[in-house]
């Protein structure tokens, strides 16, 4: 690929994923919500535990998913040429580990590079995300309970 191309392949990428990583934050809210309202009336340890088990399965799965897209990307472009090798270089990119034990050509560097870049963006939206949670559950602490109208 060229610069440009990779540039731009790399953009697109890198924009379905985020794409995907906020529909299932959008999907997670909207889980939380309808949740909340029935969770209130229950112990604090039962609510805080369901809000985290909720939020970080869905977090999972969305890098999960996004790991899996850089993957197929990789397969498709040509740039690597197995899933087990495609999968591994994809996850150790996406976290930002690099091992460095498999380095593509320098036609596909650049567009590979946007798999980190991906990472980053997602999760550090995840961190936001997970603390903007606890703390919509940690202010329903101090809220009095709603009386019927």
């Amino acid at each position: 690929m060229t610069l440009i191309q990779q540039l731009l392949m790399g953009s697109l990428y890198l924009g379905i994923c985020l794409v995907v990583e906020a529909g299932l934050l959008v999907f997670c809210i909207h889980i939380l919500r309808e949740r909340l309202g029935i969770l209130q009336r229950r112990r604090r340890f039962l609510q805080i535990s369901v809000v985290l088990a909720v939020a970080i399965g869905l977090i999972v799965f969305a890098h999960t998913l996004q790991v899996w897209i850089w993957a197929t990307a990789l397969i498709f472009s040509g740039a690597i040429g197995d899933w087990n090798t495609a999968i591994y270089f994809s996850l150790a990119t996406y976290t930002t580990l690099g091992y460095g034990d498999i380095v593509l050509g320098e036609g596909m560097r650049i567009f590979a590079a946007f798999g980190a870049v991906t990472g980053l963006f997602a999760f550090g939206i995840s961190t936001a995300f997970l603390v903007a949670a606890l703390r919509e559950v940690f202010l329903l602490e101090d809220t009095p309970p709603v009386s019927g109208c």
